[in-house]
């Protein structure tokens, strides 16, 4: 239910992101193209296994992530200049997941911030959008599979659907005009609390 939901986030996403979009086109298709694979393949494994085991590891991913997105800057110092974004290596990455996105999808946007954020250059806004079509992807894929297999509660999906749509739409441009770091911060820090709350919760 909650996929099915969050993916109208996409539509409204990309509704305000083409600023930063079209410049990367060849590198939205790409990626793109991972993230419905990914999230076709999460799908299928959410509606074959059960997904206690897995929830076990979720908040060290979140909490993982969280920190690479606070530690950005340190990472970029790293240089990942030797790791192609067109290689296998980071399709893969993006890949991997999407399935987790299609999965199970608490935070996935944090770890597609943090991986983008580590081996890409550009700009907050540049891969938030990019981010948000990898994401949309990925639950695309996935909602399909659910909506034929899948139990959904449509009395939630709607207003979920409202909300993200809406929220997705004003997002780009709040963000365009945020300095990077304390927005950077702030999602890293909302990050580590949800971590926490997985972490806690029986």
């Amino acid at each position: 239910t909650n996929t099915v939901a969050v993916t109208f986030a996409a539509a409204g996403g990309l509704s305000t992101s083409m600023p930063e979009l079209r410049p990367q086109r060849r590198r939205v298709l790409r990626f793109a193209l991972a993230g419905v694979l990914g999230g076709a393949l999460g799908g299928v494994l959410l509606l074959t296994t059960p997904a206690d085991r897995f929830a076990q590891i979720v908040p060290w991913l979140v909490a993982l992530a969280s920190v690479a997105l606070l530690a950005r800057p340190w990472l970029r110092r790293l240089r990942f200049d030797h790791v192609s974004e067109r290689g296998p290596v980071v399709f893969v990455l993006v890949a991997a997941i999407a399935i987790y996105g299609g999965y199970f999808g608490a935070a996935a946007g944090v770890l597609l911030l943090a991986t983008f954020g580590a081996l890409l250059t550009e700009t907050y806004p540049v891969i938030n959008a990019l981010k948000s079509v990898v994401l949309g992807s990925a639950n695309v894929a996935a909602s399909v599979l659910f909506v034929f297999f899948g139990p959904i509660d449509w009395t939630v999906v709607i207003p979920l659907a409202i909300g993200c749509v809406i929220g997705a739409a004003v997002s780009p441009p709040i963000v365009r005009r945020l300095p990077e770091t304390p927005l950077r911060i702030a999602v890293g820090v909302a990050g580590l609390v949800l971590a926490l709350d997985l972490y806690l919760r029986p």
